[in-house]
């Protein structure tokens, strides 16, 4: 059952560079791979359940990511079972024109709410962000909502930190440190 809707605000998070990447192990029997062909269905199912903030269509996927199967190869992960289905997924993605080639994105970070709180998401945002590292971005940036603060409390762990660059994001930002004083966020650029 996907969690009632709540007012949130779109906000982003940098890590300057790619430099002393955490590191986590996957627990035993699980695996993560690179994108397949097929794949785009897997995506779909686990992004649908995993997100209740957005509708999740078929078209995403292409409209996201687009069909180039070699970066798809290099760029999208699938986290995998013991049983070997699918159950999570990252992309390490492009960070587009406004940002430059030297900033990476972490894109799309999902795991399905039956294997979420069991020690695989660490293991999978490490190896986005050493995947951006190798692809040879020096930076990292992603987007998220102030609703997903597990997810934010994830992306601090690993270094990234609130950007902000106007009254918007300020006030957004403001407001989850008030809402939510147990991240430890800290609005100067950093974690207490």
């Amino acid at each position: 059952m996907r969690p009632p809707r709540t007012r949130h605000a779109s906000v982003t998070m940098v890590r300057g560079d790619l430099a002393g990447l955490p590191r986590h192990a996957l627990p035993d029997g699980f695996a993560i791979r690179p994108y397949a062909p097929g794949d785009e269905l897997a995506w779909v199912r686990i992004q649908s359940a995993a997100d209740a903030y957005n509708v999740i269509a078929a078209s995403l996927f292409r409209a996201q990511f687009g069909d180039d199967g070699l970066e798809l190869g290099r760029r999208l992960f699938m986290l995998e079972d013991p049983a070997g289905k699918a159950i999570g997924t990252a992309a390490a993605w492009f960070g587009g024109a406004r940002r430059g080639p030297e900033a990476g994105r972490v894109h799309w970070v999902a795991i399905h709410p039956a294997h979420q709180g069991r020690g695989l998401a660490k293991p999978l945002m490490s190896r986005v962000c050493l995947a951006l590292r190798d692809l040879g971005h020096e930076s990292a940036f992603l987007t998220t909502s102030t609703a997903r603060i597990p997810a934010i409390a994830l992306y601090l762990s690993f270094g990234f930190v609130p950007e902000i660059t106007g009254p918007q994001d300020a006030a957004a930002w403001a407001a989850l440190q008030r809402s939510a004083p147990g991240l430890g966020l800290r609005l100067d650029g950093g974690t207490s």
